[in-house]
């Protein structure tokens, strides 16, 4: 099976073949701005955009910034609000003509990074961090996926957290790494209180600048950047769209 990937970021729609056995792309990504506003149909003329790149594909995994059950977009904080309760699966299978899996892009991160990156092989309680337009978060005990957690949201400082130490923020308000980093840092601390993970894993795109801001970070819990960097969430989103494939083959197996 050859599964793509598409990745709806803040700032981006991104999308590539995945080698869903390996976690590598097969091709180049291509990208297309997200549109802005970005609502329901705007944002599925870009993903079939990106899709139109690509052949030979059985199947298509979906990353969305925002709550995602059975294939329903339940909340849409960094898209438009035409995405609150769209039937997100069912838009995309019907515009690219493909078996569609939807998931949160936090999820999708690190569903990638605990098969093939920085979470492999890690037990106890893993909590993926994504730090960009907003923050996303990924819980796994021991390797299985928490749904939905967006602990992006908790309140710091009376803010809603993302408003506080995402990489949007730091950029729009001009943040030394410093500054920055005390930020990120609170947040962290706030997670670790509340959770006591054995491990957080740092991704989004700043996560290839993490020499510059990791050692500025204060937190008891081990910290390390995610490995697969801005292609987690296609690669996520493209391992859970061939787990489905697999499931629905199954299951048709043992109905006939």
């Amino acid at each position: 099976m050859t599964i793509l990937g598409i990745d709806i970021g803040g700032s981006g729609v991104k999308g590539a073949r995945v080698d869903t056995v390996r976690g590598e792309l097969l091709d180049e990504r291509f990208r297309v701005p997200t549109p802005q506003p970005a609502d329901v149909d705007s944002v599925v003329d870009a993903v079939a955009e990106v899709a139109a790149q690509f052949e030979g594909f059985d199947s298509v995994g979906v990353t969305f910034p925002g709550v995602v059950v059975d294939g329903v977009t339940r909340t849409a904080a960094n898209v438009h609000k035409s995405w609150i309760d769209a039937p997100a699966a069912e838009l995309f299978r019907e515009r690219l003509g493909k078996p569609v899996t939807v998931l949160n892009d936090a999820d999708a991160a690190g569903a990638a990074e605990v098969a093939f990156g920085a979470g492999r092989d890690q037990s106890g309680l893993i909590m993926m961090v994504t730090l960009g337009t907003g923050i996303g978060t990924a819980l796994f005990l021991d390797g299985v996926l928490l749904p939905n957690t967006e602990l992006g949201h908790l309140e710091i400082d009376g803010k809603d957290a993302e408003l506080l130490a995402s990489d949007r923020i730091r950029e729009s308000e001009d943040l030394s790494w410093e500054k920055w980093a005390h930020r990120v840092s609170k947040y962290l601390r706030h997670v670790e209180m509340l959770l006591a993970p054995r491990l957080f894993i740092i991704g989004g795109g700043v996560s290839k600048k993490s020499e510059k801001y990791f050692p500025l970070l204060e937190v008891r819990t081990p910290i390390v950047a995610a490995t697969l960097l801005n292609n987690a969430g296609i690669i996520g989103a493209a391992v859970s769209a061939s787990q489905a494939l697999t499931l629905d083959t199954m299951t048709a197996g043992q109905a006939g």
